[in-house]
């Protein structure tokens, strides 16, 4: 994320910048909400003159167009987000428009800001200055391949071994079907040249058996790999690899590995009817009594707080932030925001146990 300006008066504030990948169209889907005003360049639809009836043609013209906001839509397939809104001046005034924002997209965006989402471009800003990472989960005959953005870890291939027996060559040696597995996984590591990290996890001795895989035909990929025990693959495995601190070791302070660790601590908590709370009408409490350390929120719970005008979630943020607690909003695209959300969006890791009433 690049910020290209920043003008506050008070709380109101325009700041301008331009996202520079996906995992920043994602932090822009939390922090642009209904009666903001974006302006971004964007192509609108002009009649051609001309004496029939119906024009010839629609030409468009690329414009710098305001709107007032009233839904946003993160779209990681199509690498786009969709800002929904009015338009507030020009001949359509009033007309409804929709805001296609790319990488590499710029806008601006006018409001009253909150603490949480100029913390969140902060992040989206030093998070773009970490190292890259992708995980290989892998067991006989199959194997899940993922990628490390800030809003979780993204499945992008899934093979399966065919059969098994002697097969073909792979790079001109001759290999066997493991090898061909191997190799089929090696093809399938879309992001080998760009990311500085591999995380190679899996159970027994079969990752083992990949990594000298790598070694002898991929030596450059082999470099950047790193080892971890896991007992299962795929999303269950992705999981195991972020509790395990495989991440946290490579990237100090990951957004996803600390968000997994704090659900693991609050669960641990609940569980001992310790030090923790959940939902709104609990943790408020804890908040009064000053208890709070850590103040758990999923960022669709918080969105959706936001869109009813439910200004109760902002003195609790304020509040804990004025005890000198911490706010840690969670991305619901991974399972540890998942788990926070079925326990009502909101919860809390106490400095002491307050009781019941």
């Amino acid at each position: 994320m690049k910020v290209t300006k920043e003008e506050y008066r008070g709380d109101y504030g325009e700041i301008s910048l331009q996202p520079e990948s996906l995992d920043d169209l994602w932090h822009l889907k939390y922090i642009v909400e209904p009666g903001d005003t974006v302006f971004a360049m964007t192509f609108r639809a002009v009649d051609s003159v001309s004496d029939k009836i119906r024009p010839d043609k629609v030409e468009k013209k690329l414009v710098r167009l305001g709107i007032k906001v009233e839904s946003t839509e993160f779209h990681k397939f199509s690498n786009r987000l969709r800002i929904k809104g009015t338009i507030l001046s020009d001949l359509d005034a009033g007309a409804y428009h929709t805001l296609n924002i790319e990488p590499y997209s710029e806008l601006s965006i006018a409001k009253r800001w909150k603490s949480d989402q100029i913390e969140r471009i902060r992040d989206a800003i030093e998070a773009s200055k970490r190292p890259e990472i992708e995980i290989v989960t892998i067991e006989e005959g199959e194997a899940a391949i993922g990628y490390l953005r800030q809003y979780g870890i993204e499945e992008v291939s899934r093979i399966r071994q065919a059969s098994s027996g002697k097969r073909g060559g792979v790079d001109g040696k001759a290999v066997d079907g493991r090898g061909e597995f191997f190799g089929e996984v090696a093809a399938q590591l879309k992001y080998a040249d760009k990311v500085q990290t591999i995380v190679v996890a899996g159970p027994g001795f079969i990752k083992d058996d990949f990594v000298k895989f790598l070694r002898v035909n991929y030596p450059a990929i082999a470099q950047k790999v790193v080892v971890e025990d896991t007992s299962s693959i795929g999303s269950s495995g992705f999981q195991e690899v972020l509790r395990r601190g495989a991440i946290q070791r490579v990237a100090e302070e990951n957004r996803i590995t600390r968000e997994a660790q704090l659900i693991e601590a609050l669960l641990s908590e609940i569980a001992k009817d310790g030090k923790a709370t959940y939902g709104f009408k609990e943790t408020k409490k804890a908040v009064d009594y000053g208890a709070v350390e850590t103040l758990l929120i999923a960022d669709e719970t918080l969105r959706g707080l936001r869109e009813k005008g439910a200004g109760d979630i902002e003195s609790l943020m304020r509040d804990v932030e004025h005890a000198r607690g911490k706010v840690v909003v969670f991305s619901t695209e991974f399972e540890p925001g998942q788990r926070l959300e079925k326990l009502g969006g909101v919860a809390s890791i106490l400095r002491f146990p307050i009781g019941a009433d």
